[in-house]
């Protein structure tokens, strides 16, 4: 597994096909973007940690980032798992695990649980790896992640 791209570092661009069509993350420069790993669909955490994003949607959408979710298998696994849950964060389908690559959060066991959040500038501003992927990032925890982030100059 390669490291993944630390603080301040150039976030790897990619596009992937989605739950709501293609997805590049240059195309969203001068936002925040939350990059938001998981191991698979339908599995007890991943479901529940989308399951609270669903459950707190307001909350959600006032982060004032985009946010998707990545993991590996096909869009229509990804069309699956959101309409069995009515999960509202876009699902991104890195079949090839080439996006985890890059990010290194992809080894023996799969897409580890990890959190990403890219800056305007397209630089990396937070990253949260984590070792056994049992827990997950609230809305809170980014909502604190994003408002600890330094201001654009």
């Amino acid at each position: 597994m390669s490291a993944s791209p630390q603080v301040g570092e150039p976030a790897p661009d990619f596009t992937l096909e989605g739950t709501e069509g293609s997805f590049t993350l240059s195309e969203h420069r001068g936002e925040n973007v939350v990059l938001l790993f998981y191991p698979g669909d339908e599995t007890l955490v991943c479901t529940r940690q989308f399951c609270s994003y669903r459950d707190r949607a307001e909350d959600f959408a006032a982060l004032d980032a985009a946010a998707v979710g990545i993991s590996g298998r096909d869009v229509a696994s990804k069309q699956s798992f959101t309409e069995h849950h009515g999960l509202t964060v876009p699902l991104l389908a890195d079949s090839d695990h080439k996006v985890a690559k890059a990010y290194g959060v992809y080894g023996r066991l799969g897409t580890k649980r990890a959190t990403f959040i890219v800056d305007p500038d397209g630089k990396i501003a937070y990253v949260n790896v984590h070792a056994l992927g049992l827990t997950y990032e609230s809305v809170d925890d980014l909502q604190a992640a994003l408002a600890n982030l330094p201001a654009r100059a």
